[in-house]
């Protein structure tokens, strides 16, 4: 298998982009610096489809090394044909090779290998050829030994062997597999009244081939539960007709013993075998599409736009222990730290607002941020309250608390913030949250942020992975500022390992902060690779050159300063936004001639000048801002047909959970969402987006909101 020929097919690529990136990464180059940083050898591929790309090219790579691995195993058994060659060659995945081996396999103990120990494999080749002259019972006397006594030993023996053999067969199982993608279902039952969540799935049954990844999910979390039992369905003559229609020769005195031997293999071997290959592949399919949606929610949720320049109070609710108050400036540093019972049982109301107040005054507070956690409704009650009091213009927003207390009980929080105990380290988590999202959520283990479906049941190591390209995508994407990122952030730059991300930060200790990109060639352990790899990620505001503050990488700061003196552009013109001159100068010539002139290729150019145009942007900053409130409704206050504004906080196959200013995030499923078919709710909504929405009904008993963001008529 040529795998860069075959990458080129499967992503509809030309053959030099998956040849270049293959070498890239080959190289040891990172998916952020070859996404931003080598458009001209990729032909531009963005990091989602690179990482894709990375990730079949493992899995090839695995193919092909199994292919080695199992015509090494059969040659070495001098078992090889050409046939056999050819199978392997044409293999396309894991299962197929799988499916090769299968019968040269060393087993364990099995009812057929106990048959061969006896000597009876002769007679089970003779009766699977079925000839119109064989008699099996006569041939079975000729077998007969001490530990084969009858000819129905000696018959049952045989059939043992070539039932074995059936089972073995690659292309029936090929086949059944098939039959059962497209014509079996998944059963569901259960022994038990009362299925709690699970009440949808009693007596369920749907064709494996349409059932959604969600309710798989859901499927396997109840077996996993003991609530439910779950099963493949298949019409057995249909499933025995592929066996049989292989290996039944009619016309023989053998034909009805291979026939039972192939109903044996069927019920005992082969489709247990195979369902179990399906229900793995319906497991496989839903949870790679379940870390494909918790990877987009999460990039999304990271993405939200800071809310900068305002002193915020970070508000982590709670009853018997109280409200965890803290007081954080416009860069995120704690000025203040208190405690108030604004809560039951305690409900020391009045002493409360005097206590934020007073911290409102003191420190000219802007905003708060509620974490949604326990006694959230009631702590957003009482600061709607203390707001419409001071009547100074502040808002607030009830923000997830999701991972906050993972974040709050870490050793990197104790590092951060010695001084504090677990629970006020969770108040300034949740006003930083409000103020930058991705630099407060970094420190945060992804799995822990919780915007997804079953995260928990996910295989670990993938989702991991996902997440954590996520998470470097969104850092390098935004950028970093070198001066005041934490090591935690610094780590999820490309190139930069943790051991590098605490030594940047102990040079800045020493040294003071860094006055150029090229300093950081002093920091211990920062070699030439992982400074080409994170150089370009790293922003130094009111450093000596303007272009440190930009993701213009340091290999094209020739080029550019090139480009700014052929527009008699200084850099106070940068800085100052005035390079009206630039854009004449590239719009009469075009990027393409300048891109020669400069010996540097077309997209590096766009996005230098697209760089240089706007220095230090945040490419969040053009995203619609959060919905921040200033008063509180509760969800008895909710009536069908209300007309309110929400933010987008989850979104799942079903549908989008959607934040209307109560305590419970209200359901819009995905049939509510819009008139037209859509095929995911993620074609239409993402995290954070504002969205306005209609109340379908309320059900206050269970804390159930059904919405819709169909305009009623």
């Amino acid at each position: 298998m040529d795998i860069n020929l075959t990458l080129a097919s499967e992503f509809g690529l030309k053959p030099w982009q998956v040849e270049n990136t293959v070498s890239l990464i080959d190289d040891g180059n990172t998916i952020p610096f070859i996404a931003r940083y080598r458009k001209e050898a990729t032909g531009s591929l963005d990091d989602q489809l690179l990482r894709g790309l990375a990730d079949r090219l493992d899995y090839l790579r695995s193919l092909e090394e199994q292919k080695e691995k199992v015509r090494t195993a059969i040659t070495e058994q001098e078992k090889m044909t050409d046939e056999i060659s050819a199978a392997i060659d044409a293999a396309k995945t894991l299962t197929e090779i799988e499916d090769i081996y299968r019968p040269f396999r060393p087993k364990r103990k099995t009812r057929a290998s106990a048959a061969k120990e006896k000597g009876l494999e002769p007679l089970a080749v003779k009766i699977y050829e079925q000839l119109a002259e064989t008699k099996p019972y006569e041939l079975a006397h000729g077998f007969l030994n001490e530990e084969v006594e009858t000819p129905e030993d000696a018959i049952q023996g045989a059939k043992d062997i070539i039932a074995e053999m059936i089972s073995d067969d690659a292309a029936a199982r090929k086949q059944l597999r098939y039959v059962c993608r497209t014509h079996a279902d998944i059963s569901v039952s259960s022994s038990e009244e009362d299925l709690g969540v699970y009440e949808n799935y009693k007596d369920y049954r749907e064709p494996v081939s349409k059932i959604a990844n969600h309710r798989v999910l859901a499927i396997n979390r109840a077996e996993k539960e003991g609530v439910l039992r779950a099963s493949l369905d298949l019409d057995k003559p249909h499933g025995m007709s592929v066996l049989t229609g292989l290996h039944v020769k009619n016309g023989s005195d053998s034909s009805d013993l291979v026939r039972e031997a192939a109903e044996d293999a069927y019920t005992r071997l082969v489709f247990p075998s195979i369902e179990r290959e399906i229900r793995n592949e319906l497991t496989d399919r839903a949870s790679t599409e379940s870390i494909k949606v918790f990877a987009r929610n999460t990039a999304e949720l990271l993405m939200q736009p800071p809310v900068k320049g305002r002193v915020t109070i970070g508000l982590d609710p709670g009853y018997r222990t109280g409200c965890k108050v803290a007081v954080v400036d416009e860069t995120g540093k704690v000025l203040d730290t208190s405690v108030i019972y604004c809560a039951p049982p305690h409900s020391r109301v009045d002493e409360a607002k005097e206590i934020i107040k007073s911290l409102v005054k003191k420190h000219n507070v802007k905003m708060f941020a509620i974490g949604n956690g326990t006694a959230s409704h009631e702590t957003e009650v009482f600061a709607a309250d203390v707001i419409k009091e001071l009547d100074c213009g502040i808002t607030y927003m009830v923000v997830s608390e999701a991972g906050a207390s993972v974040y709050s009980a870490s050793k990197l929080a104790a590092e951060e913030f010695p001084q504090f105990d677990v629970s006020l380290r969770s108040a300034v988590s949740i006003a930083r949250r409000l103020q930058d999202p991705l630099a407060e959520l970094v420190k945060i283990d992804p799995m822990a942020i919780g915007v997804g479906q079953y995260q928990h049941d996910m295989p670990k190591k993938e989702l991991a992975a996902a997440l954590d390209g996520v998470v470097e995508d969104c850092v390098n994407s935004v950028g970093v500022d070198l001066n005041t990122a934490s090591p935690s952030l610094l780590n999820r730059v490309a190139g930069i390992s943790s051991a590098i991300a605490k030594n940047i930060a102990a040079y800045r200790e020493e040294n003071g902060s860094f006055k150029s990109r090229s300093e950081l060639k002093k920091v211990s352990k920062l070699g030439p690779k992982a400074f080409e790899q994170c150089a370009g990620f790293l922003r130094i505001s009111n450093g000596k050159n303007v272009l440190d503050n930009t993701a213009v990488h340091p290999e094209s700061y020739d080029a550019a300063k090139k480009l700014l003196k052929l527009c008699n552009v200084s850099d106070e013109d940068v800085k100052s936004g005035n390079i009206s001159v630039l854009k004449e100068r590239i719009a009469a010539e075009g990027t393409a001639a300048l891109a020669v002139q400069l010996d540097i290729g077309e997209p590096t150019l766009i996005d230098i000048v697209s760089e240089i145009s706007k220095p230090g942007r945040d490419p969040r900053e053009e995203l619609p801002q959060p919905l921040l409130r200033t008063d509180v409704m509760g969800i008895e206050d909710l009536k069908a047909g209300m007309e309110l504004k929400g933010t987008v906080r989850n979104v799942i196959d079903f549908g989008a959970f959607v934040d209307v200013g109560v305590h419970q995030d209200g359901l819009v499923h995905i049939s509510q969402i819009t008139n037209r078919f859509i095929k995911h709710p993620s074609d239409v909504l993402k995290v954070g987006e504002i969205v306005t929405v209609w109340v379908l009904s309320v059900d206050v008993p269970k804390k159930r909101i059904s919405l819709t963001m169909k305009k009623p008529e």
